[in-house]
């Protein structure tokens, strides 16, 4: 239920343009306006706004409420009021503002054709480009102006009147192919500009080598705390070009690597040494809690790839990585194994040689994990059995995700009758049980479709009922891989 406070606020926000109001008042007002989609009160909040930090994602709270109300236009209104209040501050150097900061991290990325009203990463990283290089060239032909309209007598210019302080934006970025261009000219160009961006995560995608690092060394590196980059066909090769640029950061927390086309299966004097160029630079970082390695094929090299870290890891996905035993063994003996919170070993093949070493990891992170996945890994009944009583052990697991496996209905009551008892687990995502999936056919019709979403909506309701009979109503089980939001150990 709303507040009374809450409540008004919804009220005043609804009727522009506002009354005269008292600082304490703005940020609920700002919180109701967001909710209610109210652009041009935001504007007009934004445009008077009497603290030095405007951080939205604080300024909602509620998860909830942030996830299913941010839409484009009024992000891009924030934007439009922080530039159009910079534009009158260089028009009138003796005007001022109290904004010194608008926060834009931690906002929900709303892929396209999913929300359409919402604001994706990607569009958001051009709207505030965009804003950056607008202000920046309404500096350049204002000082122009100046220039020529205060030359004395002597033809040299008068000394130029002080620049206002400006607005850090903080922000998490997006780009691509599409919007390198526009990042890379904002970054250069904004960096002594009115609207400078501060990143704090930056991900890439299918972009050269030298275009991600060409970005890396226009980016603030007192900010930056992640690193994804996925798609960009990097091989060893491209990497060594980029990680060196990564020391530049000291705050550097994670680092992900996803489909960089790394393959050390069969050594090479070549790969040997890429591997221990990659192990090094990785030892250049400090701060590094994470790191993902997935699709990479790295059989073989986990130890020598993590021998240099300066310290242990809290979360390290290594799906489709083609491991072998002997990497797993290493993991359960390394300093990482009683670290790690979260662990992703999707994709290997755990029916044969890997399920002991696989136990034995698990012993080892029992204590501390958080979050495991296990999707498509080959698992039938015996194998989850085996594995059961070292998983019960993982007081504190949060998720678990088994998708992909062939497991009977059977196993997967089991499975939840045992688990029901970890304290802290919410969220199971399970494989549509393999003794309810049809035969297999060359193709289904739209009839057999409908019949295995019904099969799936039964299944749902039994495990909710036995949930519920076991008083854990709060652990979703779902055959859904893709409809939940992954851990951020950084949070915990």
């Amino acid at each position: 239920m709303e507040s009374l406070l809450s409540l008004s606020a919804r009220r005043v926000a609804s009727r522009p343009p506002l009354p005269p109001l008292p600082p304490d008042l703005f940020p609920v007002l700002f919180g109701a306006a967001l909710a209610t989609r109210r652009p041009l009160v935001l504007r007009e909040l934004v445009s008077a706004w009497p603290f030095p930090v405007l951080h939205l994602q604080r300024l909602l709270g509620r998860q909830e409420l942030l996830r299913d109300h941010p839409c484009k236009l009024c992000l891009q209104a924030v934007i439009l009021a922080v530039v159009a209040q910079l534009r009158r501050q260089l028009e009138e150097p003796g005007r001022r503002s109290s904004l010194r900061v608008l926060d834009m991290t931690g906002l929900p990325d709303s892929a396209p054709g999913r929300t359409p009203t919402g604001m994706s990463v990607w569009s958001g990283t051009v709207a505030l480009a965009k804003a950056c290089l607008e202000l920046s060239k309404h500096q350049r032909e204002f000082q122009r102006r100046g220039s020529k309209r205060h030359k004395g007598r002597s033809g040299t210019a008068a000394a130029a009147a002080p620049q206002p302080p400006g607005v850090d934006v903080h922000a998490d970025l997006f780009v691509n192919g599409t919007s390198y261009g526009i990042l890379r000219d904002a970054l250069r160009s904004g960096a002594a500009g009115p609207l400078r961006l501060k990143c704090r995560e930056f991900q890439a995608e299918e972009l050269s080598a030298a275009g991600i690092a060409a970005l890396l060394e226009s980016l603030d590196p007192a900010f930056l705390r992640r690193v994804d980059l996925r798609f960009n066909n990097l091989g060893l090769t491209g990497l060594s070009v980029i990680l060196p640029h990564l020391s530049r950061f000291p705050q550097l927390r994670s680092l992900k690597l996803q489909y960089s086309n790394v393959d050390v299966r069969r050594p090479t004097p070549e790969s040997a040494i890429g591997i221990r160029c990659l192990a090094g630079q990785l030892g250049m970082l400090p701060s590094l809690r994470e790191l993902n390695l997935g699709s990479s094929r790295l059989s073989g090299n986990l130890r020598q790839i993590l021998c240099d870290l300066r310290a242990p890891l809290e979360s390290l996905e290594l799906s489709f990585c083609s491991l072998l035993p002997a990497d797993l063994a290493f993991l359960s003996q390394s300093s990482h194994a009683a670290s790690l919170k979260r662990l992703d070993l999707s994709g290997h093949d755990f029916s044969q040689g890997l399920l002991e070493p696989l136990r034995l990891l698990l012993e080892e992170t029992s204590a501390s994990l958080l979050h495991l996945d296990l999707m498509e890994c080959r698992m039938a009944d015996a194998q989850l059995a085996a594995l059961l009583p070292t998983l019960r052990r993982c007081r504190r697991l949060r998720f678990l995700g088994l998708y992909g496996n062939s497991l009977s209905t059977a196993a997967l009551k089991d499975l939840l009758r045992q688990t029901v008892e970890l304290p802290d687990l919410r969220l199971v995502v399970y494989p549509f049980p393999a003794d309810r999936a049809p035969p297999e056919t060359s193709g289904w019709n739209s009839e057999e479709s409908s019949d295995l979403e019904d099969v799936s909506v039964k299944v749902d309701a039994e495990f909710a009922g036995m949930l519920a009979d076991s008083g854990r109503s709060d652990v979703v089980w779902t055959s859904n891989p893709y409809g939940h939001k992954d851990l951020d150990f950084f949070s915990l």
